[in-house]
């Protein structure tokens, strides 16, 4: 498995909180998929409130 580290924002109220996540995933797609479904379980958000800003690997 490949380490991504994910960066983006939330909305959290009225304000956009940012968040730095790393994840292991077989590719960026499935890694992506992974954060939406963490951050919007975590806060309860949908994914329209979650926005990516940049995904890497981690080496």
């Amino acid at each position: 498995m490949i380490m991504f580290v994910i960066e983006g924002e939330f909305k959290a109220g009225r304000e956009w909180e940012r968040f730095r996540k790393r994840v292991p995933s077989q590719n960026e797609r499935t890694a992506i998929e992974r954060i939406y479904s963490l951050v919007g379980s975590q806060h309860g958000l949908k994914r329209n409130l979650i926005k990516i800003h940049s995904v890497r690997e981690e080496r």
